[in-house]
C-alpha cells in the first residue's frame, strides 16, 4: 500500500480508548518522532530509534474485527496500537480507517527516517505452531465424533458436528490466517492485517 508525501502530512494523530475508565491513548506523528500519551505517561520516539513493528489480527467478543499494532523502542520500551475504542459498558467501536490512515503514515515516516526496524505481522512463530497444534488435534477429535454418529446412526449428531466444525473455521480459520507469522517490508505493508 503505497501513500503520497501529501496523505502523510495530513494524517498526524491517532487516539483510543483501551477501556471505559481513564483518558484516551493519544499518538501524533511530528517532524521529530512518535509523540505517544498513555495513562498519564508521555514520550517521544525518534523514527529511527523504533526497533520493532509487529502488526496483527486480534479480535475480541466485543469487537470481532480489531487489528493491533506493536510498537518497540530499542531501548526496550513497547506500546500497543488497537483500531477500537471503547464507547459504552457495551459497545466497542471500529476506528479502521483512522487506524489505518496512521499505521501507514508512520511506515512512510520511519522509511523517510532510514529505520532499520524488525517489521513482522501475525503471531510469533511458537504460539502459531501452537495454535496449529490445537487445531490438529480438535480436527482429530471432531473426525472421531463424526465417524462415531455415522456409525450408529445419529444423523442429528452428525448435522450438529458438520455445524460445529462450519462456525468454527470460518471464526477461527480466518483469525489463524491472518496471523500467520511472516516479514514484510516498508513499502509493501500486510492488507489481511490493516482493516
Amino acid at each position: 500500500m503505497q501513500v503520497s508525501d501529501a496523505q502523510v502530512a495530513a494524517i498526524t494523530s491517532y487516539a483510543y480508548k483501551a477501556s471505559l475508565i481513564g483518558s484516551a491513548h493519544r499518538f501524533e506523528l511530528t517532524e521529530e518522532g512518535l509523540s505517544w500519551h498513555i495513562a498519564g505517561r508521555s514520550g517521544l520516539w525518534r523514527y529511527d530509534e523504533i526497533g520493532a513493528i509487529r502488526l496483527s489480527f486480534r479480535p475480541v467478543s466485543m469487537q470481532q474485527h480489531r487489528f493491533r499494532a506493536d510498537i518497540s523502542h530499542i531501548k526496550g520500551g513497547r506500546i500497543a496500537i488497537l483500531s477500537t475504542s471503547w464507547q459504552t459498558a457495551a459497545l466497542m467501536a471500529p476506528q479502521d480507517n483512522g487506524f489505518r490512515e496512521f499505521i501507514v503514515a508512520l511506515h512512510a515516516r520511519m522509511a523517510r527516517a532510514g529505520s532499520r526496524a524488525e517489521l513482522t505481522a501475525g503471531l510469533g512463530a511458537k504460539t502459531y505452531a501452537a495454535v496449529l497444534a490445537f487445531m490438529a488435534v480438535l480436527a482429530v477429535a471432531m473426525a472421531g465424533l463424526l465417524i462415531r454418529a455415522l456409525v450408529i446412526g445419529e444423523f442429528a449428531g452428525v448435522l450438529f458436528i458438520l455445524g460445529f466444525a462450519a462456525l468454527f473455521a470460518w471464526q477461527v480459520g480466518g483469525f489463524v490466517r491472518r496471523n500467520q507469522p511472516r516479514r514484510y517490508g516498508f513499502e509493501q505493508l500486510p492488507r489481511s492485517l490493516l482493516p
